[in-house]
């Protein structure tokens, strides 16, 4: 996909079903993204046994600071797209909370980049972001929280996944070496 493929008047989920179907994946979990694929980080951390591996597709162009919307439309395109997968069987539970930690590393990831728009707060992420959480079918593993060898395995990988996808972002738009204060893409 491109920039030009999602322009304000294209519906994204009739764009989504039409790309799937022209494949025969109707049934697929699809992500969108106008960043190059070939520009995907990979995460993987191992934690009392438990293995977690993060895929992180990086842009920024759109980012928000969460709470405070930027009044001015977004420059450029970006989103975050993240696939974690836990070796473990967690149960739809285990699974919520896989999805909270990833959200919340990838915050601390895109925090720690410093991307900070306009002259607004650093960027938190953006309005498109997506979080896929995959593991084995049949879990019994409840709790993936924090405090938990799932939880700190998974928020590792992706660390692990957008620090080097967010600095990858940011040099690509000549943004690390410049002051932070007012940067566009």
């Amino acid at each position: 996909m491109r920039n030009a493929d999602l322009t304000p008047t294209v519906d994204p989920l009739a764009l989504l079903r039409d790309g799937l179907s022209s494949i025969g994946a109707l049934d697929a979990v699809g992500l969108m993204t106008s960043r190059d694929i070939r520009r995907h980080f990979l995460g993987r951390a191992e934690v009392g046994g438990v293995t977690a591996t993060c895929l992180a597709t990086v842009g920024l162009g759109n980012g928000e600071v969460v709470g405070r919307r930027r009044q001015a439309r977004p420059e450029g395109f970006g989103t975050i797209n993240l696939l974690v997968h836990v070796d473990a069987g967690l149960t739809d539970a285990g699974l919520l909370e896989t999805l909270s930690i990833a959200t919340e590393a990838r915050t601390v990831a895109v925090v720690e980049a410093g991307y900070r728009p306009g002259g607004v707060g650093a960027v938190t992420g953006t309005g498109t972001d997506c979080v896929v959480a995959a593991c084995p079918p049949g879990g019994r593993i409840a709790y993936a929280g924090l405090h938990t060898a799932v939880g700190e395995a998974i928020g590792a990988a992706v660390l692990a996944a957008v620090r080097p996808g967010a600095a990858d972002w940011m040099a690509e738009n000549s943004l690390l070496d410049k002051s932070a204060a007012g940067a566009l893409s």
